[in-house]
């Protein structure tokens, strides 16, 4: 979600993870998996993600939810 979240940022704007909860629903070893993140609410400053990731079978592996905080200004410098 860290990489969905970077997509948004602008020239010296950075972030940070508040929060991050998963949810494992099924074994994994040897197998391709695919996660797919999108915002499902997005404000000025914090915005909340969800996450499904899935096996090569397309079934759940594991569901995340994250919270991420923008930095802007001195807040960003050096991250």
């Amino acid at each position: 979600m860290g990489t969905a979240h970077s997509t948004l940022m602008n020239k010296g704007e950075s972030f940070t993870s508040i929060e991050l909860k998963i949810n494992f629903f099924r074994p994994t070893w040897r197998d391709k998996l695919t996660a797919h993140a999108r915002p499902i609410l997005s404000g000025k400053t914090i915005t909340v993600y969800h996450c499904k990731i899935t096996n090569t079978e397309g079934k759940l592996v594991a569901a995340v939810t994250s919270t991420v905080m923008a930095l802007r200004g001195d807040k960003a410098k050096g991250r």
